[in-house]
């Protein structure tokens, strides 16, 4: 039986941390991640099954919380 997991939605940024984590491993240090365009960060957000925000909800607020919390996952792995 699968796990319920509820919908992420845009205030939720260590989940969608974990996520992009998951997706991404290593692949991004914390120097790339910090260079990733918010543009593409907005997509790879929306692309994250569960993820129920909206893309006019997005901010750069958001994303820049975002982008830490990724940061900080990236740095709980190493």
């Amino acid at each position: 039986m699968e796990m319920y997991e509820p919908p992420i939605q845009w205030s939720d940024y260590e989940d969608i941390a974990m996520k992009l984590y998951e997706r991404f491993g290593d692949d991004f240090s914390e120097a790339k991640i910090y260079r990733i365009r918010f543009t593409e960060l907005l997509e790879w957000v929306l692309e994250i099954p569960n993820f129920a925000g909206l893309r006019d909800d997005s901010n750069e607020g958001h994303l820049e919380m975002i982008q830490a919390q990724w940061v900080y996952e990236w740095r709980d792995n190493q």
